[in-house]
């Protein structure tokens, strides 16, 4: 059985993978600046709720009638329908072209993978393939389907937002700023971890299946060879590494996302303070106060989508470098353009080597076809056996495969 551990299938490397991503959304740029034109329509089209509640906030100040608070009603449910059939619209194309790329990465890595040497396959395990075949690939259909529109929408929602706030006074940029350090720092070192641990975590997996599916294909054999607590040791060892590389994961989650929900708190609190301090020397109206604090309120939704989905996306960009990585297998052998003048085979001339893989030769020197097994039955037509081998390799399976130089009791001796 194949130590898959030592000869995992390669994994892309960043550079290729910006690649291959920046490659295929060159060759659909109308789906992607159609639903990206839609995102900004949808966003544009929520920015109007601030502006208007804050200039109804200033008029009820300065005094108004029922009837303006009636029109003012009207233009803010009629801004939330345009912006709720946008984003419908948005989404459907947004997930629409999802399925469209995550049926060319699933074309190229069938392509990819019935390309791989057999060689290869064999020495990598069918686990680690099968990883990539089934969890990769669902890791990855889960963040294009739902994963990268969410993102474009909270990142253009997040954009537009910060103009509008902008748009109230410049003052509204100083509140802002002050949560920019606490999320570049929590970003850097989070970013800087999160994929090496996410690979980590897919190679644990492979791991896994190929233990588990090595077992079950050569479960005669380890009963036979009395290697059950062998593989049992083997599986305990891949699930503890498994769930190392989970808790790895998971207490960068849990040291993340708590730092950024702190500076979440930062830019609001700081544009209540500046912003009543501003209104109190008449530098800003009640009514800019008010627009500017409910967009700043209204930014940290979008702010907190992206980077809790780019939590995501880490998880779906590992999965992509191991799928990419299936087509950066070498080729394992050459064509010599060389034709066999016949079918007769001639092994006597140059010694013949046999190898499994990187592992030591089985049998080195020239092979005689016509030996016969001799009395002691150590070559078998060339081939050197060793009746013991067996035996000390596998001390407890040599009642059942140790050799048996004794004919058995029961049987007659041959004539």
């Amino acid at each position: 059985m194949s130590d898959s551990r030592n000869q995992a299938l390669p994994v892309a490397d960043q550079p290729a993978v910006r690649r291959y991503l920046r490659d295929l959304f060159r060759r659909h740029p109308r789906p992607v600046l159609f639903a990206l034109g839609l995102h900004v329509l949808a966003a544009v089209a929520g920015l109007a709720a601030p502006r208007l509640l804050g200039g109804l906030v200033q008029a009820v100040h300065d005094g108004t009638t029922t009837g303006h608070v009636d029109r003012v009603a009207i233009v803010l449910a009629g801004f939330l329908l345009a912006q709720t059939v946008l984003t419908r619209f948005a989404r459907l194309r947004s997930q629409v072209f999802g399925e469209l790329v995550l049926a060319e990465l699933r074309e190229d890595f069938v392509d990819n993978a019935l390309d791989l040497p057999i060689g290869v396959v064999e020495n990598a395990g069918s686990g680690d393939l099968l990883t990539r075949t089934s969890r990769d690939v669902e890791q990855l259909g889960y963040s294009v389907r739902w994963a990268i529109p969410e993102w474009v929408i909270a990142v253009v929602t997040a954009v537009t937002t910060l103009l509008a706030a902008v748009l109230v006074g410049w003052w509204v940029l100083l509140p802002c700023l002050l949560g920019v350090p606490p999320l570049v720092v929590a970003l850097r070192w989070y970013l800087a971890r999160a994929k090496d641990g996410y690979l980590w975590e897919g190679r644990t997996y492979s791991t896994i299946n190929s233990s588990l599916t090595e077992t079950v294909e050569g479960a005669r054999t380890v009963e036979a060879l009395g290697l059950q607590q062998l593989r049992i040791d083997r599986v305990d060892a891949d699930i503890a590494e498994s769930y190392r590389a989970e808790k790895y994961t998971l207490s960068l989650r849990t040291r993340f996302f708590p730092s950024v929900e702190t500076a979440y708190l930062i830019p609001t609190v700081a544009t209540l303070l500046l912003g009543g301090w501003m209104y109190l020397h008449g530098h800003a109206s009640l009514g800019d106060v008010t627009a500017a604090t409910l967009y700043v309120q209204a930014l940290i939704d979008p702010v907190d989508r992206v980077i809790s989905i780019l939590d995501e996306l880490q998880v779906g960009g590992a999965s992509l470098a191991r799928l990419l990585g299936v087509a950066q297998v070498p080729e394992d052998r050459v064509a010599t353009g060389r034709v066999p003048v016949d079918e007769k085979i001639d092994a006597t001339r140059r010694p013949v080597q046999l190898r499994r893989g990187s592992r030591r030769p089985a049998r080195r020197g020239p092979v005689d076809r016509d030996r016969r097994a001799d009395r002691d039955g150590r070559t078998v037509r060339g081939r050197q056996v060793d009746p013991g081998s067996a035996a000390r390799r596998h001390p407890s399976a040599a009642h059942r495969v140790g050799h048996r130089r004794h004919r058995r009791p029961d049987r007659a001796p041959a004539r």
